[in-house]
């Protein structure tokens, strides 16, 4: 098993930037697929970005394209998210989340939140106008 633990969330002001991090304790964080999923209010968990554990690819959501950049540091159990550019519309409640040796391809049909058996407990971000 795997704990999570988000932190960096803010406010902050359209065109700005945010890192969150999310730490993990447990097993071995490098045999795990991290992930970002978003959650605003009144709207479902959304993906926004995620890191393989087997060849260190990476995917994003098309709205986070270009503006965000997921990272990770195996020898410190933790993964980043670089948000830059960031809009109103970026504003939610951000989770971390892994799985072990996650199996599937990475497209956006498989990054749905059933796919993924650990979370944080999420860090907030708004992103003022």
């Amino acid at each position: 098993q795997v704990q999570l633990v988000e932190s960096g969330g803010t406010w902050v002001q359209a065109g700005g930037s945010l890192r969150l991090s999310c730490a993990a304790s447990g097993r071995t964080f490098s045999m795990y697929t991290g992930a970002w999923f978003r959650q605003a209010p009144g709207k479902e968990r959304e993906f926004v970005a995620a890191s393989s554990w087997s060849d260190g690819s990476t995917y994003y959501a098309g709205s986070v394209q270009g503006r965000f950049t997921i990272s990770r540091d195996n020898t410190k159990n933790t993964m980043y998210l670089q948000m830059n550019s960031l809009k109103p519309e970026d504003t939610a409640v951000y989770y971390c989340a892994a799985e072990f040796r996650f199996g599937s391809p990475f497209t956006i049909a498989n990054m749905t939140p059933g796919k993924f058996g650990y979370w944080g407990q999420g860090t907030q971000v708004t992103v003022s106008s």
